[in-house]
């Protein structure tokens, strides 16, 4: 029986199938007003395609814990109740076709307050609704981005508050996996590296210095998310610096750390945290250090990167390197992935009623 389609316990939940969703930002939502950071139409469509496609698992976009937590003016939100209440018709939808509904909360930190990706990126200013980034020191992603404010005590403690109220709102929109953004050069990630933090207090310098944050924000989720559903994290193990930077033997060292801490899988990813660097990607590019990390240590992985085709993604679980596997480009390409894929192993998924000639 293939591995790619056998069901996934975590805590009390059963995910149908290890066929899941990458979180992948849409910057498709109002970008100001009272509906600043509401799902809308396109969300619906986007993730609903999806469901029916038969995805085990989705995890939606980067949804920021403030406004300021954002990458871009059009990211979805999870700081008021509006964007809580748009946010249900969507898991209401994905749980009716089997398919279990998670959300990734962010915060952008340094790298926040850009332009949606195919106006440019680039850093906007408050003439273009945009706003001051924040992050662990004054250190700009690049020559092009701002220096960004550096966080104090106070503010750090109220972004891990602001990490939980979004949680409760997931919890209320109808979420049933919360996945906290580690990855990809953004706020926690900022902590987590001596590339991008500097600072010389109790959140800086040693390595149990600079990951006090990320477990301070797993801690304030864990406490308002129910013990019976699974939180991930998500984490780039590495930077690919050659040196000062995060690496793979810190990923390593800091997974049974989450995992002390309450979190149920590790969501590995690479990368973003600097610019400039050349990552020698290919198919499969990121897999070994999902590999490494289940090898190393008992908390589950999901691995990401450049899995494209069904026999892939069967043989990374087959050969243990993986518990699941998360699409990313793919999925935008081919939003049945998941059913042509089960044809192709003898697997089994959910096919809605209506498409049942397509089987």
């Amino acid at each position: 029986m293939s591995a790619l389609f056998q069901p996934f316990d975590l805590r009390s939940l059963t995910v149908p199938n290890r066929v899941w969703m990458a979180p992948m930002c849409q910057y498709s939502a109002e970008a100001f007003g009272p509906n600043a950071g509401v799902a809308g139409d396109w969300h619906f469509a986007h993730y609903a395609a999806r469901a029916t496609g038969g995805t085990g698992l989705i995890l939606l976009e980067a949804t920021a814990v403030s406004p300021e937590g954002r990458i871009s003016p059009g990211d979805l939100g999870l700081w008021n109740d509006t964007q809580a209440e748009g946010l249900r018709r969507i898991t209401a939808f994905l749980e009716s076709q089997g398919t279990v509904p998670g959300v990734q909360l962010a915060h952008a930190g340094r790298k926040a307050s850009t332009d949606r990706p195919w106006k440019g990126g680039a850093p906007v200013g408050p003439e273009d609704h945009g706003w001051q980034p924040l992050a662990p020191s004054a250190i700009p992603f690049d020559e092009i981005h701002p220096v960004p404010e550096e966080l104090t005590r106070e503010q750090i403690v109220g972004i891990a508050g602001q990490f939980a109220d979004a949680a409760r709102r997931a919890l209320d929109a109808g979420f049933k996996v919360a996945e906290i953004h580690g990855a990809h050069g953004y706020l926690i990630g900022e902590f987590l590296s001596p590339h991008s933090n500097h600072r010389t207090d109790e959140y800086g310098g040693s390595f149990g210095n600079r990951v006090r944050f990320a477990l301070e924000v797993v801690d304030a989720v864990r406490a308002v998310w129910p013990d019976e559903l699974p939180l991930f994290f998500r984490i780039s193990a590495t930077d690919w610096l050659d040196e000062g930077g995060w690496t793979a033997d810190d990923t390593v060292r800091l997974a049974p750390l989450l995992a002390e801490h309450g979190v149920d899988l590790l969501d590995v990813s690479t990368g973003g945290n600097a610019s400039g660097v050349r990552i020698p990607s290919g198919p499969g590019y990121q897999v070994p250090f999902a590999a490494r990390v289940k090898a190393e240590t008992e908390l589950p992985v999901a691995a990401v990167g450049m899995i494209t085709e069904a026999p892939q993604a069967e043989k990374i679980l087959a050969n243990g390197e993986a518990d699941a596997v998360l699409l990313g480009r793919e999925l935008l390409r081919d939003p049945s992935w998941a059913r042509r894929a089960a044809r192709a192993l003898g697997g089994e998924v959910h096919v809605p009623p209506q498409y049942h000639r397509s089987v």
